[in-house]
């Protein structure tokens, strides 16, 4: 079911019905209280919100939603196309950005894109554990002498590449924070979020097909990064 946040009657409705007609099932929010409310209570699969709402605005939504760990995938829809609130809403977790006027095609297949992504990953196989050997795909971990090839080309890591590789590899399909990586894997109890990001974007480079859409080192908008074998 999705959540429309909207105060506008007409926009509401004239969602509702495009979205019911598209096999949709809808409720509407007219203002930020309600909006909370019923998602808190109701298991959506999505929530279009409004940034211009009474009582709260639609990022006072977001944020309220993400602190209370509701990580249900949002699309901002706004008549404001300033970057200020486009980079507000992303940084409090919405997965995408609509500005008003939009198309219906466009916000439809939006709503899809998102929804694709929201979905569990399929059943693949466990990543390979035999004694000293980590395997996924066509990559090959040898732990004692910290190789690794992939195809049978060996891939020259750093230690700390290849220490964040294994990590992931040995927690297949789990959500860690970046300040749990720097945890887990740094030994730090703090640190740049960039610095975890710049090191998943190596692995990505280096053990994706395409690393504009990994299929493995996942990032999980407003939690971290998943790993799927």
């Amino acid at each position: 079911m999705i959540l429309i946040v909207e105060d506008d009657d007409a926009i509401a409705t004239g969602l509702a019905l495009n979205l019911k007609l598209a096999g949709h099932h809808t409720a509407i929010a007219r203002d930020g209280d309600d909006a909370i409310d019923q998602a808190l209570a109701t298991e959506f699969t999505l929530i279009l919100l409004d940034i211009n709402l009474p009582k709260k605005n639609g990022l006072e939504v977001l944020a309220s939603l993400r602190a209370a760990d509701n990580l249900v995938p949002v699309i901002v829809l706004s008549a404001r196309d300033g970057e200020y609130d486009k980079v507000a809403a992303l940084r409090l977790g919405a997965d995408d950005y609509v500005t008003k006027p939009f198309a219906l095609a466009e916000l439809l297949a939006r709503i899809d894109a998102v929804l694709r992504r929201a979905q569990p990953p399929a059943a693949v196989p466990p990543p390979t554990v035999t004694g000293d050997h980590l395997g996924f795909d066509d990559v090959a971990i040898d732990l004692a002498q910290r190789v690794v090839m992939r195809a049978g080309v060996e891939v020259k890591l750093t230690h700390l590449e290849f220490e964040l590789l294994v990590f992931f590899v040995r927690n297949p399909h789990q959500v860690f924070a970046r300040a749990q990586l720097f945890s887990l894997v740094w030994g730090q109890s703090v640190g740049s979020v960039r610095t975890v990001d710049n090191f998943v974007g190596q692995l990505r480079k280096r053990f994706e097909a395409d690393p504009e859409q990994p299929h493995h080192f996942i990032t999980v908008r407003g939690s971290g990064y998943r790993f799927d074998p």
